[in-house]
Order: C-alpha cells, then structure tokens, then sequence
C-alpha cells in the first residue's frame, strides 16, 4: 500500500461527483491535479490545494493514479484515446458510470495500452462522499485495490469483487433498479393523494417509515428465491397480492396506472401460468424470463 505522501493523483471530470471525490483527496493530504473540460469548475479546489491541469494530457502527465469520472462511456475514450501513450504505465480508476459491458471494454482498451485498470461504481451522492454511508463497489485489478486501498477508503466504504472489470458496474446498476422503482412508487403514492390535499411531504412523513420497516421483508424474499421454493408456507400469495383495486383506485383518482401496471403485469403472469396460489416471490421468474 502507498501513503498520501507518495502517490501522486489526477482527477479527471469535475461534476459535483467529481469534485467531491478531489476534495476529500486534497484534504487528505494528497498533491492532486484535477482538470475538467469547462473552466471555471477548479476554482474552489484550487483554493483549497489542488493543482488545475490546463488540459486533459497535462492532467494525465502530472499523476501516476488517474481517477476518471466523467459523463458517460463514450467521454471516456472521447478524453482518454488521444492519451493512450500518456497513460501507459500508470494507473486509471474508472468511475465514470458504464454498463458493465461497458466496463470490460475499458478494462481492454487499459490492457492494450499498457494501463493497470479499476472500475468503480458510485453508492452514494456527492454531498455523501467520506461520510457514513458512502460505499464505492470495485471490480478489476486486485493490485491496484490493494496498492490504493488507504486512498479509495476516504470516498466510502471500499468493496471488491473480483477481476471481471464489469462486477462492480452490474451490482451497482443492479441496487439503483431497487432505488427507482422504490422512488417511483413513492411518486405514484404522492400522486394518489394529491388530489386530496395532502403535500408531497405531508406524504414523504407517512411513507418513510412504512417503507423502512418493509425492508426487512427483504431477506424473506430472497431466502425463498434462493431455495427455489415458492410454495413454502407463510408467504403472501399472487392471487392475493393482485394489485386490480390499486389500478381501480389510481384511475379513479385520474392519474397513470404506468408503475402500478408494471408490477401486476408480472404479477399476472405467473397466474396465468398456473402459480397463483405460489408466493409473491414468484415474480421474479417473470422478470428473468422476459414475456
């Protein structure tokens, strides 16, 4: 492992992401260099420490580890492909939000140009980073989680799962699906009670802790889904768990049925395939089996 005193890091992309990710380095004590493609975003990391790189190559030069946390996939090779000799014989830490596809391709390009890759995905919003809560996930080279370990652990909590570069990218995309349904649902909720009166947070108070408590429902599902039984006593089954009076009242209240009808749509599946008296869990069949 290396110490602050010794590495020096670049930060590549200076959104609120990336900009707090530089922060948390240039308190830490390491010489950082941070570069973005519009000016005027290093300003304040400047006045706390951090070096500005006038461009993306000078950025590349000035550090051996190279944290990239740009737009999208394709900025990436857009800022990193005219830098491949630049980059050959340092170090490139991906958190650029990538499909996992996405990430193994990187991971590629990184080999083919002679650069040690890590893929990281983000759980956490900017304001979160360094604080409880944080959790960056990491998938590709194990020297390199090893080697920076100490740097990664500032950002959040640091997990890795292996050297397929694209891990870190699936299970990441993969908690952010139960992220936006919840928040959706949430919305549609809000939606339903609009026209009563009642407020968004007036909402917001009934179903924080509604919510929370469900959570725990969590690992029953999952210990059913893993045992492959859907029949096991205590669940709630499907023909109960038919959400027509939440589509009938949604209507009623004249607003889309989208969210809800995405749910009982695999809901019903299973039914008509004979499995309405299995348990609710069941459903995932229906989304590991596209209809």
């Amino acid at each position: 492992m290396t110490s602050n005193n010794s590495v020096q890091v670049s930060v590549l992309g200076l959104g609120a992401m990336g900009s707090a990710l530089a922060s948390a380095l240039v308190k830490a004590g390491y010489a950082t260099t941070v570069w973005n493609r519009s000016p005027g975003k290093a300003d304040d990391l400047v006045a706390q420490g951090a070096e500005a790189a006038a461009t993306a190559g000078d950025a590349v030069l000035a550090g051996r580890l190279v944290i990239a946390c740009l737009l999208d996939h394709a900025s990436v090779h857009e800022v990193l492909d005219p830098l491949s000799h630049e980059l050959a014989g340092r170090t490139l830490i991906n958190v650029t939000t990538t499909t996992p596809a996405q990430s193994r391709e990187l991971a590629a390009w990184a080999a083919d140009a002679g650069v040690a890759y890590l893929d990281g995905g983000i759980m956490a919003v900017p304001h979160m980073i360094g604080q409880p809560g944080s959790s960056i996930l990491y998938s590709g080279s194990a020297e390199v989680f090893n080697q920076y370990k100490p740097l990664l652990e500032l950002w959040g909590t640091s997990t890795y799962f292996g050297e397929d570069a694209g891990l870190a990218s699936l299970y990441d995309l993969a908690l952010l699906a139960g992220m936006y349904v919840m928040f959706a649902g949430f919305m549609h909720g809000a939606a339903m009670v609009a026209p009563t009166g009642m407020t968004a947070g007036e909402f917001a108070a009934m179903s924080t802790p509604w919510l929370s408590s469900m959570t725990g429902g969590l690992q029953e599902f999952a210990a059913v889904i893993d045992g492959g039984d859907y029949t096991v006593e205590g669940q709630q089954s499907l023909e109960f768990s038919s959400l027509g009076d939440l589509l009938a009242a949604s209507s009623d209240q004249g607003i889309s049925t989208e969210v809800v009808a995405m749910v009982q749509g695999l809901i019903q599946r299973q039914i008509d395939a004979g499995h309405g008296a299995e348990g609710f869990a069941r459903i995932i069949e229906s989304i590991k089996q596209p209809g």
